[in-house]
């Protein structure tokens, strides 16, 4: 699939929503989309729902997709179902909830061609079906005797289709100090075969640049990934042996970092490159001269983004 300008666009998390809550979700549902709902169920929690709806009408009301109810009279348990017209279908009753009042929860909504898979705090727990057309969804719903820390909107990776298991979503942190920029995190163990780097952010009102570079202790730099934002475009180097290699430019035909908005950045390190992908989308690989992924020791970023999540 060709990436359009659209494509590129990732929706802003939202912090600490008053609930009921509802918002568009931007580009609606697809194959590959993720929806992260962080929070805590309240000490006196009877229930609470979160709803992937067909638009907000209230007169008369959406149809409903998907709904996600947990419960937690008796034992807990979740009900999903869809309403369509009005009228609920049969519902899917769900037991062994790994959830109860008081605890701290991760919902995480991976939506594919056939089904929607549900993980609760990293472990999966359902699977439902399509009832409704996953392209007629546009509207998530939140209401309920939880508190919701976020709300995260997130492609798949495009480096890992072909698995199965669950992808790794580390939470979502607002102004957290540890991800204070510039940022440095030490790599005790070196960097491995087919590792991951994730890093998770909000762009800045009027950027300039973003700059993220992989150290050794030697100081040489593996990895420098620069992203200028007058320019549109992205630039990969390597400092090796006291020297800069040839830079690798790549110029976008439109901006892939939007001011204002989420931005994700993939890293997969292989045997002789780094694979980059941006907001989902592949950009290609960069090969420094004599990459050994075990020396790498450091990991810094600068630049105008508020960090969100680190993870490797």
């Amino acid at each position: 699939m060709e990436p359009t300008p659209g494509s590129f666009l990732l929706q802003p998390p939202v912090f600490h929503p008053v609930l009921p809550y509802m918002t568009t979700i931007f580009g609606g549902l697809y194959h590959g989309k993720q929806i992260l709902v962080q929070g805590m169920v309240l000490s006196d929690a009877e229930r609470f729902q979160v709803d992937f709806q067909c638009g907000c009408s209230t007169q008369p009301g959406a149809d409903i997709a998907f709904h996600f109810n947990p419960r937690f009279h008796s034992s807990p348990h979740v009900i999903c179902n869809t309403l369509e017209d009005g009228k609920w279908q049969s519902e899917k009753k769900c037991p062994k909830l790994p959830l109860k009042a008081g605890d701290h929860f991760q919902l995480l909504f991976r939506f594919e061609r056939e089904c929607i898979k549900v993980s609760v705090s990293g472990h999966h727990f359902v699977e439902y079906t399509h009832r409704l057309p996953l392209e007629r969804v546009d509207t998530l719903g939140i209401s309920g005797d939880v508190a919701v820390k976020v709300i995260g909107f997130i492609n798949s990776n495009p480096f890992a289709e072909d698995k199965t298991g669950y992808p790794i979503c580390q939470p979502l942190l607002w102004k957290s100090q540890s991800l204070t920029v510039p940022y440095t995190c030490r790599l005790t163990d070196g960097l491995k075969l087919g590792q991951m780097i994730t890093v998770r952010g909000l762009v800045a009102k009027s950027p300039e640049e973003l700059v993220l570079t992989l150290n050794t202790d030697a100081g040489d730099v593996p990895l420098k990934l620069s992203a200028c934002f007058k320019e549109q475009a992205l630039r990969c180097n390597s400092f090796l042996g006291r020297t800069w290699e040839l830079e690798e430019k790549l110029k976008l035909a439109f901006s892939i970092f939007y001011p204002e908005r989420f931005v994700e950045i993939l890293l997969l390190c292989e045997a002789k490159a780094f694979k980059v992908a941006i907001n989902g989308f592949p950009l290609g690989e960069y090969c420094p001269s004599n990459l050994d992924l075990k020396l790498v020791s450091v990991l810094q970023i600068s630049g105008d983004i508020e960090l969100y999540s680190v993870h490797f």
